[in-house]
């Protein structure tokens, strides 16, 4: 059996105020209950450490020798617990954010600037990933998400929605035309996503249903790459607000197609182990997160 804190704790108050019942007044406890801890104490030592006498309480030469080492390891824990709780009131330490391209992009790079004022002790690692990544072995704290999630063993805080857009550039409009239905679709040059297929099927009501599946004409991996050949007149793309939000507030891309586009929010989420307690920094960034992005005109919550 292993010694615990409590048993070092009697040990050294015992020692300290120079009896039983001086150790049970200093610690809040019944005298049994302190002679009872420093009993199993000595059993597991298998030593005396401390003589008893009828007037006192003397130390053994093993028990002058462990007292040391006691106070050193009741001093460690103490100095632990010391450095935990000011990281609590003070968040530090380095704090592992993955995100897709777009979102790190568009959503988490304009916002560090006021989260690293807020915690300037916190270091961040910024990791950009378009797949599914296992956080243990990429050694990653937090994963934030858009779209569906597979089930997993992750706990998944949610942040907010993000709306799709059918969306294409004025420049591309001028040279091929605006569609004015989803059949005129079939004679313009579409933009989708190697994988997943998922996002190649397109929120449209059309006499089939509600989900228009598209063959691009040229394909991406990264939203952000999609976003990017819109903007450059080469098609037109599906794609998400909080990516497209400020180009079609400024004109460089125009929304398709909106009478006939199922509202379709994309769920935006923060993962993390589910077994693992949340550190101070990585509450208080997911915090941050959720309060600045529930603050942006393109995110969509309830």
């Amino acid at each position: 059996m292993k010694m615990t804190l409590d048993e070092l704790q009697a040990f050294t108050a015992v020692v300290d105020s120079g009896s039983i019942s001086g150790a049970a007044e200093q610690l809040g406890q019944t005298a049994s209950g302190v002679s009872r801890a420093l009993g199993r104490l000595e059993t597991k030592l298998a030593v005396t450490l401390l003589r008893r006498t009828t007037r006192r309480l003397e130390l053994t030469e093993e028990g002058a020798l462990f007292l040391n080492q006691a106070r050193q390891i009741l001093d460690q824990v103490e100095n632990a617990e010391e450095q935990m709780a000011r990281r609590l009131q003070h968040p530090a330490g380095l704090l592992r954010i993955n995100a897709s391209a777009p979102f790190m992009s568009h959503v988490v790079v304009p916002l560090i600037g006021g989260f690293r004022r807020r915690y300037p002790d916190i270091e961040l690692e910024l990791h950009s990933s378009d797949r599914i990544i296992d956080l243990l072995e990429h050694r990653t704290d937090v994963a934030l998400r858009h779209g569906s999630l597979p089930d997993s063993t992750l706990h998944a805080r949610p942040l907010g929605r993000s709306r799709l857009r059918i969306l294409a550039s004025p420049d591309y409009l001028a040279r091929h035309g605006t569609p004015m239905a989803v059949e005129d679709l079939a004679g313009h040059r579409l933009l989708g996503f190697t994988q997943p297929e998922t996002l190649n099927q397109w929120p449209l009501r059309h006499p089939l249903g509600e989900r228009l599946p598209i063959v691009p004409r040229l394909s991406a991996s990264s939203g952000e790459t999609v976003r990017q050949l819109a903007l450059t007149g080469e098609g037109i793309a599906c794609l998400s607000d909080f990516m497209t939000a400020a180009d079609r507030t400024e004109g460089r891309l125009v929304e398709l197609l909106a009478p006939v586009t199922v509202e379709v929010l994309q769920p935006i989420h923060a993962v993390y182990y589910r077994n693992t307690a949340l550190a101070s920094r990585i509450s208080c960034f997911l915090d941050y997160l959720g309060e600045r992005i529930a603050r942006q005109a393109w995110a969509q919550h309830g």
